[in-house]
């Protein structure tokens, strides 16, 4: 797959698809000839799309509970990929309560190089500031996010999701990236949501550090308040 990914990519791209891969990097204990095929993997890639969005193994066992066992921490680790991929892909396909036109997600991601994922949930009277604050505060976005000059973000909610909640929300995100970033955002309605339960995904390009293996400080990170660091790093579906 390291080896075909490439060549399959550049196809795609050169086709005139916007191309983004997600990859994630092998553990720590995997040993560091593991690690070193892998960057050298992604190097490649990256050569071959318009944006490739790192998940790095060692930070979701950050958002694993102690003593899960080894199958269900496979499973959660799939389930934090896959809501990443449905929270970008969802912000185009479906209609929502803020549509975003696909040029507008292309503004953003092509050649745009390294990109970063963070997830968040909210509940409450605050639920969708609550989880920008979240998806900020991830443990998956291992850079600082203030010079981000590129951002994608896709809220879900149920049907009670209001405008100000949204306004609420996308302006955690404001306060966090650049300036003068891009910013893209949709909002959607999931009528199955009946909890009040917000989640946001988040994807943040446009950052030097972005996939090169550099850790967040904690002066990075947002305070943001109403919210425990503990329910910032354990995504909702986790505590269910």
């Amino acid at each position: 797959q390291t080896q075909t990914a490439p060549v399959v990519s550049e196809i795609s791209k050169e086709s005139g698809a916007l191309t983004v891969a997600i990859v994630t990097t092998p553990f720590g204990f995997e040993g560091s000839r593991r690690n070193k095929q892998a960057t050298n993997a992604i190097k490649k890639l990256r050569d071959a799309v318009d944006t490739v969005i790192i998940v790095k193994n060692d930070r979701l066992m950050d958002i694993i509970p102690d003593n899960t066992p080894l199958e269900a921490s496979f499973r959660i680790a799939d389930e934090v990929l896959r809501q990443g991929v449905v929270g970008i892909s969802e912000i185009i396909v479906r209609p929502g309560l803020i549509n975003v036109d696909f040029a507008d997600v292309k503004s953003v991601m092509r050649n745009a190089g390294s990109a970063l994922m963070g997830i968040g949930t909210g509940t409450g009277k605050n639920s969708a500031e609550d989880a920008a604050i979240n998806a900020i505060s991830s443990p998956l976005l291992d850079a600082p996010i203030n010079e981000a000059t590129g951002v994608v973000m896709n809220i879900i909610g149920g049907s009670s999701l209001s405008l100000q909640e949204v306004d609420r929300a996308a302006s955690v995100i404001y306060a966090n990236v650049d300036e003068d970033a891009n910013v893209i955002f949709g909002a959607l309605v999931d009528e199955e949501i009946t909890d009040g339960t917000v989640s946001i995904t988040v994807l943040l390009t446009g950052h030097p550090e972005f996939g090169e293996g550099g850790s967040r400080s904690a002066s990075s990170q947002s305070d943001g308040g109403g919210s425990s660091q503990s329910d910032r790093n354990v995504p909702d579906f986790l505590s269910k």
